[in-house]
């Protein structure tokens, strides 16, 4: 976290062609950065905040770069915090890389991947969760991701860890009145009824970080099934076209198969696998073994049976989420299972229950309203402070203090009030140069 005084510039926006491209400006003195490279009407250090200038992006010999805007943000309102300029040109590669080299000529230094957003979290512009969600907005690839990414960044997981923080807070200050006075003891609107609600909280909270997670990252589903079971069809069936050969040869799937669709707002990668079942062929073989791997790392696996056949077991990874399904509908069903869902990729009947099946299993009953924890560092200090909870109420008023102190260190650690320095630099790391 060295050179956080200095002022750092990057190209904001993504590589390649484009209409318009932003070279960004953050630091004491990046309106004097931008007198030197921009001439226009007015120099850009003189002008007040939210205000953009026209004019064009000089060299070092006076030439013109290019034409385009200055737009100006002084601290603390701009997102770092700092002041800020943005130079927005043609979003030509060559001209973007000599404004750059030129405002670097000038005295600013490169940004690190993802100092602008650093630099807004120390400062207190935004929480760990909500520097957090920035990174996952930018990187959205679904509407769930999307409107989970917007939810973090308006500090939602912020006020929802508040909440639970103020009831903790409130019963270690009944606690601590009644260390001066242990004869009459902490009331139990003071203490159980507070910690029960930030009970309550925190586990819904946490009950919402595998559905924020897949949110992000995208969920993968595996097909099994023995062979002819419908795996291809009904992979095809969802996708809305032919992805998957189809043929009444059984065996015809011997490697793994990849589809993407959205589903419930959700990225999911459809897998679809060999079928199962014992042979000497050792490249179906192959796949088989391949098949199992892929249903043992599944986020869920949609287990198909062909119900117009006779029933046979099929041997299923165990501890993986899994959807029982009767496929060939349309055919007539010669046997029944209650917790199967029967579809038909010809007619396409029991699709619209096998893809709200689908959610279900991904998302639980989460509330699609509320923040999700989106990574695994969140899931982990929610789970750390719920343990603290959990034990803090299970212990005499005089010794829960301890318990209850670790469990607003965990939540503390969470939204990056108190985190240690690996933990930010981790977080920051995966981030872009410019953001």
């Amino acid at each position: 976290m060295t050179g956080l005084s200095d002022t750092i510039a990057a190209i904001a926006t993504a590589p390649g062609s484009a209409g318009v491209g932003i070279v960004r400006l953050s630091g004491p003195r990046a309106l004097n950065l931008a007198d030197a490279v921009f001439a226009g009407r007015s120099q850009p250090s003189q002008m007040p905040g939210g205000r953009f200038l026209y004019g064009a992006f000089r060299g070092e010999m006076g030439e013109t770069i290019d034409e385009g805007l200055c737009l100006i943000f002084r601290a603390p309102h701009s997102y770092t915090g700092e002041d800020v300029a943005e130079l927005q040109s043609h979003g030509s590669p060559a001209v973007l890389a000599r404004l750059l080299a030129r405002v670097l000529e000038m005295g600013a230094r490169a940004a690190r991947p993802g100092e602008f957003t650093l630099r807004a979290y120390l400062g207190g512009r935004l929480d760990l969760t909500q520097a957090e969600a920035v990174l996952a907005l930018v990187g959205a690839h679904s509407e769930a991701a999307r409107k989970q990414a917007a939810l973090g960044l308006s500090g939602a997981i912020g006020a929802r860890v508040a909440r639970v923080a103020e009831d903790i807070t409130r019963t270690l200050a009944a606690i601590g009145a009644m260390l001066d006075y242990p004869d009459e003891g902490v009331p139990e609107e003071e203490r159980d009824t507070p910690l029960a609600r930030a009970e309550a909280e925190l586990s819904d909270l946490l009950g919402s970080a595998r559905a924020g997670q897949l949110a992000t990252r995208g969920a993968r589903l595996a097909l099994l099934g023995r062979p002819n079971a419908g795996k291809s069809s009904l992979l095809n069936a969802l996708l809305g076209y032919e992805r998957s050969i189809v043929t009444p040869i059984p065996g015809t799937t011997r490697d793994y198969l990849e589809a993407q669709i959205e589903l419930a707002g959700l990225p999911i990668t459809f897998v679809d696998t060999a079928g199962l079942r014992d042979t000497e062929d050792e490249i179906e073989a192959a796949g088989v073994r391949q098949a199992r791997l892929l249903g043992q790392n599944a986020d869920l696996v949609l287990a198909l049976e062909d119900g117009h056949a006779e029933r046979e077991s099929l041997d299923l990874p165990e501890g993986v989420p899994l959807l029982k399904i009767q496929t060939k509908a349309d055919l007539g069903l010669t046997w029944t299972d209650s917790q199967a869902i029967s579809v038909s990729a010809v007619t396409g009947a029991g699709l619209p229950e096998l893809r709200e099946a689908v959610r279900a299993a991904l998302l639980g009953n989460v509330s699609r309203g509320e923040a999700w924890l989106t990574t695994e560092r969140q899931a982990d200090a929610a789970r750390r402070a719920l343990t603290h909870l959990a034990a803090a109420r299970a212990l005499p008023d005089d010794l829960a203090s301890y318990e209850l102190e670790e469990a607003l260190a965990a939540l503390a650690e969470l939204t990056g009030r108190d985190v240690q320095e690996d933990v930010v630099d981790a977080v920051f790391r995966n981030f872009c140069v410019g953001k």
